[in-house]
């Protein structure tokens, strides 16, 4: 079992979670993440691996409940234990030197790109950011991004903080107005990162995209997070889960992602309304 020792919020659903996993702690690196199991019964689910403490022996994750096992996990608190953590999974971030980098985050996104940013600042990059997110509420770790970077720009798609519009408009304006930009990193829902790809692609600019693909086990054998890279197909779980998002077919993993929505909603509705969904198989008394 793995016990949470820390969790606090950073917006109505976005929690952070500091657990205790004295193994994976010290082999975690930037672009990694974890398999996640909350009890015997539970799905598992894929979450990015945000920090980790080698001497304490924990790991932080930053999780947006958004289907049923996400939402449950946003009930649990400090003193609570979780069934199963593993990995780290996936490749590491392949981390630039010397450069001009900018590195985009949008949502929950942000999160996961923290990791990669610092790793980038810390290897003598000059290193920009953009974190944006629907509304102000949804704009997590600005703080701690302006520490690791030259700026942090910020946007709301409804303007209620900072620049009022989306995390693009913002890339295009940093990338005319300064000079020697080689490579960019987005993270972030789907459409997002197409729409940065879309963005530097005209420029040349080699655009670094983390794939949120589903996942069942982590480790290439079911065959769940197939996605299609330059024409051929790629796992996301072992081949990335970062790839050179000009040649990720994006429509084609949005439509995949889609194909478990009513499943989905359907898991959620039952989490959250569980006295209509009482079993009736024992029939009237």
């Amino acid at each position: 079992m793995f016990e949470i020792l820390h969790k606090d919020i950073l917006a109505p659903t976005v929690h952070r979670f500091v657990i205790r996993a004295p193994f994976i702690a010290p082999k975690r690196k930037p672009g990694n993440f974890i398999m996640l199991r909350i009890d015997r019964n539970g799905e598992r689910i894929p979450l990015t691996l945000v920090d980790s403490n080698v001497a304490d022996g924990t790991i932080t994750l930053i999780v947006q409940g958004i289907g049923k096992s996400t939402r449950q996990l946003l009930t649990m608190n400090a003193g609570d234990s979780l069934q199963d953590v593993v990995g780290p999974l996936g490749n590491p971030t392949p981390i630039l030197t010397g450069q001009t980098v900018v590195c985009v985050g949008g949502g929950v996104g942000t999160a996961e790109l923290y990791p990669i940013t610092k790793a980038l600042r810390e290897a003598g990059n000059t290193v920009y950011a953009i974190i944006g997110g629907r509304t102000k509420d949804l704009v997590i770790l600005e703080n701690e991004m302006r520490a690791v970077t030259t700026d942090t720009f910020v946007t709301t798609d409804d303007g209620s903080y900072g620049r009022k519009g989306l995390v693009t408009d913002q890339l295009k304006d940093l990338i005319d107005s300064t000079s020697g930009v080689t490579a960019v990193y987005a993270i972030g829902p789907l459409p997002m990162m197409k729409a940065v790809s879309a963005v530097t692609r005209p420029y040349g600019i080699h655009t670094v995209v983390s794939l949120n693909a589903i996942m069942v086990d982590g480790t290439g054998m079911c065959g769940g997070c197939r996605v299609s890279v330059n024409g051929q197909m790629k796992f996301a779980c072992v081949d990335g889960p970062e790839f050179d998002g000009h040649q990720v077919d994006f429509d084609e993993l949005i439509m995949r992602n889609r194909g478990y929505a009513g499943d989905e909603r359907a898991s959620l509705e039952r989490f959250e309304h569980p006295a209509d969904h009482e079993c009736r198989m024992g029939g009237s008394k």
